[in-house]
């Protein structure tokens, strides 16, 4: 899909880091924008700032996409105010970072309500809506950790393993549509997402060599206009080595009990990771709203 000026696009996420950054990318390319994000005020500030800089429509609405009103209201909004829906970047989600063993039930509960059936959601509004114009693009905010997992990154993995098989479904059925759907899959990205991630005897960074939320961005609007399956919005080496393990999982497992064990001797140091002490109530801190991050972003209405 060749994006056109004047051509709608709703971003989830995109107070902060790669939701802000996709609405800027996106309205650079001449599209008019709906910035939806839990933190309004923050959805509002990257919205003045889309149509100061490049001169198109702009439009935030606060949204948390744990809500069926919430969704209903966002796309209804975009569809009274802007005609319709061309582009949908669903990248809201949050981080959480434990051992699977030690992840309580609720917690991971909470994690599927936000970056899986928030996405879906989404979906449900969206699509009907881009299908009935025979043109537009579905982009949702994956993570490498959906195609190669790793420690204390099981449980937020799970749930974007959900959301790859969500996105190759979806693609399927709109083949023929004239609308495309994108798996975004980033890792490492610089944003405030692992700040604000749930995290539990785990001190949160980035694991090697790390990349912008605008490279992201520019990711995910090359994905769009080429209608492309997956993009991997990763630093130098990330993908081809995320590839190499889905297709020698051995690989990938034994660099992470290295890595597991280079964190219990103290040897091994990828990316400044240190454990954190574990606090009386078992969470280092609590689900947080914050911007897009590592595999792709954090609950700003989204999340990242």
């Amino acid at each position: 899909m060749r994006l056109r000026a004047g051509d709608v696009a709703v971003i989830t996420g995109a107070g902060s880091g790669i939701g802000r950054a996709a609405a800027l990318a996106l309205a650079k390319k001449g599209c008019d924008v709906v910035l939806a994000d839990l933190d309004d005020q923050a959805a509002a500030r990257v919205a003045e700032l889309a149509a100061g800089r490049y001169g198109v429509r702009a439009a935030s609405i606060g949204c948390d996409v744990r809500s069926d009103a919430d969704v209903g209201r966002l796309f209804g909004t975009v569809v009274r105010d802007f005609g319709g829906v061309d582009v949908a970047v669903l990248n809201a989600g949050i981080g959480y970072y434990a051992r699977v063993e030690e992840t309580p039930a609720d917690d991971l509960a909470r994690l599927f309500e936000v970056n899986v059936l928030g996405v879906q959601r989404c979906v449900v509004a969206a699509t009907p809506l881009v299908r009935a114009q025979g043109r537009g693009a579905l982009a949702i905010t994956g993570s490498v950790n959906g195609k190669v997992a790793w420690p204390y990154h099981g449980a937020y993995s799970a749930t974007k393993f959900a959301l790859a098989g969500l996105a190759q479904g979806l693609r399927m059925e709109l083949g023929g549509s004239g609308v495309s759907c994108t798996l975004v899959l980033p890792a490492n990205v610089r944003t405030g997402f692992y700040a604000a991630a749930q995290t539990d005897g785990y001190n949160a960074a980035p694991i090697g060599p790390s990349t912008s939320a605008a490279q992201v961005a520019r990711s995910i609007v090359r994905g769009i206009e080429r209608g492309a399956a997956e993009v991997y919005a990763v630093p130098a080496g990330l993908g081809a080595g995320a590839r190499l393990g889905l297709v020698f999982p051995g690989i990938a497992e034994s660099m992470a009990r290295r890595w597991m064990k280079g964190r219990r001797d103290g040897g091994i140091r990828w990316g400044a990771i240190e454990t954190a002490p574990r606090a009386a109530s078992g969470i280092k801190r609590p689900i947080a709203d914050a911007d897009a991050s590592l595999p792709g972003h954090a609950m700003s209405n989204d999340r990242g």
